[in-house]
């Protein structure tokens, strides 16, 4: 995974290595941004270690990794663990990695599976991840921004990993997807030039205008 991450997304600056682990041992490797990928990308290992629970037909679907997308003035300090955890003491900062590790670790503690287009919300009501934004339901695709060729890493004729997005999503939007279907919220992030790259303020395309705007 980590020759797959430096071929074809960057050299790796750190790992954030996960000290007490249930069910599977995630790590998350974090590629800084540069002048052709001018974002922060965090990207999951050890998800994979175990497959899914996929549906007959799915077996293909079986293994997965995960990544987010962050702007390049997003705050990631690490030089020392010290300092790291300092920054991400504030939630406002960590939210997008707690959510990595969480969603890698969903499928296995659930025995269950996720893929593209599964929606998970931050709990029943969908709550906000952090102080700092709206945004409370992750939604899994494959990344726009990164290469193709990044979306899958065959291992043997046995094991595919296939790597998803997180795309942080509105309530309004999870609710129109699930009335509507992927395509049509898909349709509505390519009218409003909705990226993988997270934006905690970008706007909400499902929310109606009120009565004179």
């Amino acid at each position: 995974i980590s020759n797959h991450i430096e071929k074809h997304v960057g050299k790796i600056e750190f790992v954030f290595h996960e000290v007490i682990s249930d069910q599977v041992h995630i790590d998350v490797h974090w590629v800084k941004p540069s002048s052709d990928r001018p974002y922060h990308t965090l990207i999951t290992s050890g998800m994979s270690d175990k497959p899914m629970k996929v549906p007959q037909g799915a077996e293909d679907m079986a293994y997965a990794e995960l990544c987010v997308l962050l702007p390049a003035d997003w705050n990631i300090n690490a030089e020392s663990y010290a300092l790291m955890e300092e920054v991400f003491s504030d939630e406002n900062n960590y939210w997008p990695v707690r959510w990595l590790k969480k969603t890698a670790r969903f499928p296995h503690e659930y025995d269950s599976w996720i893929g593209a287009c599964h929606i998970l919300p931050n709990g029943e009501g969908a709550e906000p991840f952090s102080e700092n934004t709206k945004l409370g339901c992750m939604f899994i695709c494959p990344s726009i921004s990164l290469s193709p060729e990044f979306r899958q890493l065959k291992i043997n004729d046995n094991k595919l990993i296939n790597f998803y997005a997180l795309y942080p999503i509105y309530k309004e939007e999870m609710n129109y997807k699930l009335n509507n279907g992927s395509d049509a919220l898909l349709d509505k992030f390519e009218q409003f030039e909705v990226s993988d790259i997270i934006n905690i303020n970008r706007v909400n395309t499902c929310v109606r205008k009120k009565f004179l705007g």
